[in-house]
């Protein structure tokens, strides 16, 4: 199970929702207590909560996790910075809200770090009120250095042409053969959060990859539930939605993860542990 704490998406009303790094690793730290194996990683501006790129707040989330926890798996989001909001006068001029970074600005923090893990969004579509632009040159050259770091990448898909990218990526070793999927549901111009859409995504992956499909607000239980009856693993926490069920509101993260895993005990499945999550991923113990 994949817990995703706090995000990048503009902070929802809650009274309890983290934002500052001491925050964000607490709530990282229980949900790890709860039941998750893995925890996605994203910072905020500690007295905004705006999206944050800096790396001293990478650096005092993920230490402030391993002080207390050396086995949960770090994955940390390199999604920051491919973001182009187009301008009004001119629509070949980028316009305000625009980020767009150079690889080693999209990685700098993993390369410092060496997580475990992290994301790598290969969508190119229009997201978050622009355009997510994820070209090959681009996600070439980062998923060579991420590599080259000795992290694991995980190919985060929003929608169908995704998984042609993959294997094109795949064939000429800018990904691992063994590489994880997750499959993203529910944004309004990727996939549906449908049963259709996850059977879809699962059939599109090579043949005994490992994948965690998960669902966007009201999608996240609902298509958790999906993914683990399709032989993958789950994700959930407040980067993807704040509620349990409508009308529900989860108290923390742990609460989710809880939730989810009672879920899964019912529908008789298991919750891997975070040493048995990295033999199956291959990561170091």
């Amino acid at each position: 199970m994949t817990c995703a704490v706090t995000g990048s998406s503009p902070m929802p009303t809650h009274p309890d929702f983290p934002f500052r790094p001491d925050h964000v690793a607490a709530e990282a730290l229980a949900a790890a207590e709860a039941g998750a194996s893995i925890i996605h990683v994203h910072v905020r501006d500690r007295e905004t909560g705006d999206p944050s790129q800096a790396l001293e707040d990478y650096r005092e989330v993920v230490g402030l996790i391993r002080a207390k926890n050396n086995e949960v798996i770090l994955n940390v989001t390199t999604g920051p910075g491919c973001t182009w909001m187009q301008g009004d006068e001119d629509p070949a001029v980028c316009g305000p809200g625009t980020l767009m970074f150079t690889a080693e600005r999209r990685l700098e923090h993993i390369l410092d770090l060496r997580p475990d893990m992290c994301t790598l969004d290969i969508c190119t579509m229009q997201l978050w009120g622009g355009v997510a632009i994820n070209l090959d040159p681009m996600i070439t050259k980062m998923g060579h250095m991420i590599q080259d770091a000795g992290v694991l990448p995980e190919i985060e898909c929003f929608e169908a042409g995704d998984f042609v990218f993959a294997d094109d990526l795949m064939a000429k070793g800018a990904i691992p053969k063994h590489v994880p999927f997750t499959f993203v549901l529910g944004t309004k111009y990727g996939l549906p959060a449908t049963s259709e859409a996850m059977l879809y995504a699962r059939n599109q992956i090579p043949r005994g990859a490992r994948f965690t499909g998960f669902g966007v607000s009201r999608h996240s239980m609902p298509m958790a539930a999906q993914s683990m009856l399709l032989g993958g693993n789950i994700r959930v926490g407040f980067e993807d939605t704040i509620y349990l069920r409508r009308g529900q509101m989860a108290a923390n993260n742990a609460d989710m993860v809880r939730w989810a895993v009672e879920m899964v005990d019912r529908m008789g499945g298991d919750i891997a542990s975070a040493g048995e999550t990295r033999a199956m991923l291959g990561l170091k113990q």
